[in-house]
């Protein structure tokens, strides 16, 4: 069965002045639009991965999960809490996809290409790549790694989702920069106002 996606809004958005990045408004949608139209036809199911009142999303009708880890420890704990909340809800999905929700202009085959890499190499994880740069925060992963996960955030302190990948056999999938990049993150009122022009 295909993998569940976890959408990733757990963050504090400081270099966007606080807030829910993924509200902010891209082409006359929230950012978060954009990334469910291009994720959700891709997934059995879908969640979103946030902190705070859950009511500020419900217009999209998701699922939201907040960290099950205390203390903000970064994109690891909502990894974490997507496969916790699968293991529960959807016991007979084995894997999940992590996605930003920053990122407007996700491949439309991503899952399919994170799938036939993982087959094809043999791999336990598997990172989406663009222009020679990994973005691990986008990646497939096996839901039986969330007991392990939680002990190295809440025991060993890990906070790079980087460091975890690379503690299995992890691959890459890389996807072609045709105009911007699949993964182009809105981090910044720049990255903004650079997604709208190549909207335009």
């Amino acid at each position: 069965m295909k993998p569940a996606g976890v959408l990733l809004a757990g963050g504090v958005a400081s270099r966007m002045g606080g807030g829910d990045k993924s509200l902010r408004m891209l082409a006359r949608q929230p950012i978060l639009a954009h990334v469910i139209a291009r994720i959700g036809p891709q997934v059995p199911a879908l969640l979103l991965n946030a902190n705070g009142d859950p009511a500020r999303f419900a217009q999209w009708g998701l699922p939201v999960a907040a960290d099950v880890i205390p203390d903000y420890p970064g994109p690891l704990a909502g990894i974490h809490a997507g496969m916790c909340w699968v293991q529960k809800h959807y016991p007979e999905v084995a894997d999940i996809v992590s996605i930003p929700t920053d990122t407007p202009f996700l491949p439309m085959d991503l899952i399919e290409r994170l799938l036939a890499v993982r087959e094809a190499e043999g791999a336990e994880v598997v990172v989406a790549s663009s222009g020679e740069q990994a973005h691990p925060v986008v990646a497939l992963w096996p839901v039986r790694l969330a007991v392990e996960l939680h002990r190295l955030v809440t025991e060993d302190g890990m906070r790079r989702v980087t460091d975890f990948a690379r503690r299995y056999a992890v691959a890459y999938a890389d996807f072609p920069v045709i105009g911007i990049d699949p993964f182009f993150n809105v981090n910044r009122p720049g990255d903004l106002e650079l997604a709208q022009s190549f909207i335009a």
